[in-house]
């Protein structure tokens, strides 16, 4: 089966196939470093990781960019106002590079945590100021930009498929929701390439000299500057949140193919966004919110920490929804997902203790190849649009499978195989994270006990423990590969 994903900009299925046999370039939009990113934020970004990963799956070497937007963003995706890095440091008292520094290490050490690969390219914008100035001069001398007396704009009516990404056709556009008015602009969708530091933008703090006049970069341009710098004139793989989709990415493609002359992306994917829950139970008869900074209902990896869960039951839950639909979060979710991830988990320790043989955390060569039902049915679901819940589906049923009858050799290598193919596409199940981290050592004791009185044939003994483990909430099930342990 061939690999499928959903191009945003076709608005439909279509097979993958890059530019170059088996290389894959891939660009993702990064943060805004003015402060922590939320948990919805990271939604996003898990996508990108889990297509990394199920392509490096496949068999295709990725080269992976992932910028910092540390310049240039203003407040409410704007053409006007402030700097959201600058507000920020006028907020704490510092100046915006320290704040731009302080919240990408907070950024990058979430994403550790939640086991992202690192990109090959992680450009800063205020570090490609020179690709963005000669990507702004080619547009002014191919007529696609002009100059005004605070800034250069990008002329949308000099690129007739502008609005084919979003569906905003010019007809559509006019002066309202997230376009600010501006006389000096030909056309209401217009956006800034480049804003001089004068009137309300004089105090502007980071600003560099340009053709135009000293200023600073627009939002938008900053990603066609980074990825092509790193990527070349055309990606092949470029995803976002679904907020992305306009203005930033339909402005990204208006830029990017006036400015180059050949496609800029292949194929465009986006997360949906990640709706809050406000009942515990998990239930929204009460409706669920957008998760936003704005409305001041945001989660971070902290507080998800707080709660008692790893970082790992969060990336599972996450992942455990396609990318194309809306996630309820809610302490249940959270619940579920930590459950669910132990299981799996636990499944895999038993596997590779019983069998004798640990799975590799690198995906070895055989792995493209290997074809045995369970691997063939996760590629399927895998292969199918990223279907996670299908996928996961498969690994339950081998699960249940695979602890109902006798497992041959062959079948127990192919088991094997497949739990490295899993714990390379999710990402949230270690080889070195035990299952019974989660369970108190006092408890643990106890069924140790219990194992010393079963082998000794004291069967008393042992129905009392299991009694006692009962009581404390913990069930132990004997079966012919062994007892195991978990919470009830």
């Amino acid at each position: 089966m061939s690999f499928r994903l959903y191009n945003s900009f076709s608005k439909k299925e279509e097979v993958f196939v890059p530019s170059h046999a088996g290389e894959v370039s891939m660009y993702t939009c990064g943060p805004t470093v003015y402060g922590r990113p939320h948990i919805g934020n990271y939604s996003s970004f898990l996508m990108a990781d889990l297509l990394r990963r199920w392509l490096e799956v496949s068999g295709y070497r990725v080269t992976h960019v992932k910028n910092i937007t540390d310049v240039g963003h203003l407040v409410a995706d704007a053409d006007e106002g402030e700097d959201k890095i600058e507000r920020q440091a006028r907020e704490e008292n510092i100046d915006p590079l320290s704040i731009a520094r302080k919240y990408t290490e907070q950024y990058l050490a979430d994403e550790r945590a939640l086991g992202l690969i690192e990109p090959e390219y992680r450009p800063k914008a205020t570090e490609t100021i020179p690709e963005m100035i000669e990507i702004i001069r080619t547009l002014v001398e191919r007529g696609s930009a002009y100059e005004t007396e605070d800034g250069v704009y990008f002329s949308v009516e000099t690129f007739p498929s502008y609005g084919a990404l979003s569906g905003n056709t010019l007809e559509q556009l006019n002066a309202g929701a997230r376009i600010e008015v501006n006389e000096r602009k030909r056309h209401p969708a217009d956006f800034a390439l480049w804003k001089k530091t004068v009137g309300s933008n004089a105090k502007h703090l980071l600003k560099w000299p340009s053709p135009w006049g000293e200023g600073f970069p627009g939002w938008h341009i900053e990603c066609s500057a980074m990825s092509r710098k790193h990527l070349g004139l055309t990606v092949d793989i470029h995803t976002g949140g679904e907020d992305n989709i306009f203005p930033h990415h339909e402005c990204e493609i208006a830029q990017s193919e006036c400015s180059g002359s050949h496609p800029f992306v292949r194929y465009w994917l986006h997360r949906r966004r990640i709706e809050i829950v406000a009942r515990e139970d998990g239930h929204d008869d009460a409706g669920a919110a957008k998760m936003s900074k704005s409305l001041g209902n945001v989660l971070s990896i902290d507080d998800i920490i707080a709660r008692g869960y790893s970082p790992m039951d969060l990336r599972y839950l996450l992942l455990s929804v396609h990318y194309r639909t809306r996630l309820k979060f809610s302490w249940k979710g959270m619940d579920d997902a930590k459950k669910a991830r132990l299981r799996i988990l636990e499944w895999m320790t038993e596997k590779e203790e019983r069998f004798g043989c640990k799975s590799p955390t690198e995906l070895p060569t055989l792995l493209r190849h290997t074809s045995s039902p369970y691997i063939d049915q996760f590629r399927a679901a895998m292969d199918d649009d990223l279907n996670v819940s299908a996928a996961l589906a498969t690994v339950f049923d081998t699960i249940t499978q695979t602890r109902r009858s006798t497992v041959s050799s062959q079948e127990q290598c192919a088991i094997g195989e497949c739990i490295a193919m899993i714990r390379h596409t999710f990402g949230c199940f270690h080889p070195h994270e035990s299952v019974n981290d989660d369970i108190p050592a006092d408890i643990r004791e106890l069924f140790t006990e219990r194992e010393a009185a079963r082998s000794a044939k004291n069967f008393q003994k042992s129905d009392d423990i299991r009694a006692t483990l009962e009581e404390k909430g913990f069930i132990v099930t004997d079966g012919p590969e062994g007892s195991r342990l978990k919470r009830a």
